[in-house]
């Protein structure tokens, strides 16, 4: 097979590992390179050459990438993309990991917890492959997965939301904040909700997460006197449904994780840096 048959398979591997398209597409051109300057009949299964390459690259990416999130004006979120740009979704699995809120949890894991859990998780590989790509043992590996997927799933619901009932909430926060019913927003928002905000410093936004439904509700209802968000739109992002505004002459993408059947994590992403592979134009 030819590297373009691969292309979307191993970006959609890159974005998992790095939160950003930008990144993944630079590591997969970079992979492209390698693999032009390899002796194809050396390579018994290129697939597994290719993933072995982007994720090696990727975890040289994101240990360095690390070091600029945390210099990151406000809070650090991974860039939207639209679901056609996210590569294969025919597994639950491959949906699962590129969703955002997933995205955005695994920005707790270290690189190589990262790594394992992608691997096993969203590509099915087994363990002697992933400690061989990871430079683990295949202990190592299993214990790191392990540890991945329990911080990973600590506190989450349990019973997922269907994307019928995901969308059916959104449209709901969406008619209230049009409508600027904060008694109604106070239904759909989760009592421990978490609001995070990314300008990136160049789009004004909260500098830090908001916590809990009283405060959130407030900066809301100050967003509500000041906007008019009656020219809200949903939109396919990651897998699932999210919701794009202008506010105050920028495009605001807003997406949302349930818990017990209420907004637990609100995400706003400002960044115009960011909102360039949600195809929102």
């Amino acid at each position: 097979m030819d590297f373009e048959d691969y292309r979307p398979m191993l970006l959609g591997l890159a974005y998992r590992l790095l939160g950003s398209m930008w990144d993944a597409e630079d590591v997969v051109q970079e992979a492209w390179l390698r693999w032009q300057g390899t002796d194809r009949d050396t390579v018994r299964e290129p697939r597994a050459f290719l993933l072995t390459v982007v994720s090696r690259l990727a975890l040289d990416q994101l240990r360095s990438a690390r070091v600029k999130r945390e210099a990151y004006t406000g809070p650090w979120l991974p860039e939207p993309v639209a679901t056609s740009e996210a590569g294969p979704l025919d597994t639950a699995e491959l949906r699962d990991t590129v969703s955002y809120a997933t995205l955005h949890m695994m920005e707790r894991l270290s690189p190589p917890e990262r790594a394992v859990f992608v691997l096993r998780e969203a590509f099915e590989l087994p363990y002697d492959q992933i400690a061989e790509i990871v430079g683990l043992s295949v202990a190592n590996a299993r214990q790191l997965h392990h540890r991945a997927e329990t911080r990973l799933t600590r506190g989450r619901d349990r019973f997922r939301p269907s994307s019928e009932e995901h969308a059916a909430l959104l449209a709901s926060f969406m008619r209230a904040a049009e409508g600027g019913d904060l008694s109604a927003l106070t239904d759909l928002l989760h009592e421990d909700v978490v609001a995070y905000n990314d300008g990136g410093g160049k789009v004004r936004a909260a500098l830090r997460p908001i916590f809990g439904r009283r405060k959130v509700l407030a900066f809301l209802g100050g967003l509500l006197a000041r906007y008019d968000f009656s020219g809200a739109r949903l939109v396919e992002i990651n897998g699932g449904p999210a919701f794009a505004v202008r506010l105050g002459g920028f495009t605001q993408l807003v997406l949302v994780d349930i818990e017990d059947g209420r907004i637990k994590e609100l995400y706003g992403v400002l960044n115009p840096d960011k909102l360039a592979h949600a195809r929102l134009d």
